[in-house]
This record gives C-alpha cells, structure tokens and sequence, in this order.
C-alpha cells in the first residue's frame, strides 16, 4: 500500500513539477494551433462573431502562457518530484 500511495503522491506532485510545467506549456501552445485555424475560418466567411471568439480565446492562451511561466520561474529548484 505505501508504494502505491507514494506512486499517487508523485502523480500528483507531476502537476507542480517542472516537467509537469513545461508539459502543460506545451499543451497550451498547441490549443494556440487551434485558435490560429479559427480566426483563419473566421477571417475567410467574415464572421465578425467567430473572430471575437477568436480573440477571446487567444487571450486565454495567452493568459495561460504567461501563468504556466510565473509558475516555472517560481518552482525553480524547488521540483517536487527530486525532492
């Protein structure tokens, strides 16, 4: 049992690791791939609507960005997971 409580202890420490940073850095940076893809759409059928959505969801990612990155500079060596 308390292998398997630390193994969970660990998945879950991966979250506030920097590895589990730079994964959900790029996680986020991919969903920007999308949000180009429908501002392009939206761009093309001169949907004024899908293009604000657009916006709004690029302002999310990069949102999300610059607080995964707060995030990585404040973990500095304080890694969960060699700790």
């Amino acid at each position: 049992m308390s292998s398997n409580t630390s193994a969970l202890s660990k998945a879950k420490g991966f979250r506030k690791s920097k590895s589990g940073t730079y994964l959900s850095i790029g996680t986020t940076a991919f969903g920007a791939l999308s949000v180009v893809k429908q501002a392009r759409k939206a761009r093309t059928e001169n949907d004024t609507l899908k293009l604000i959505d657009a916006v709004v969801s690029a302002a999310a990612v990069v949102t999300g960005l610059a607080i995964l990155y707060r995030e990585l500079k404040r973990l500095g060596d304080d890694d969960v997971l060699l700790g």
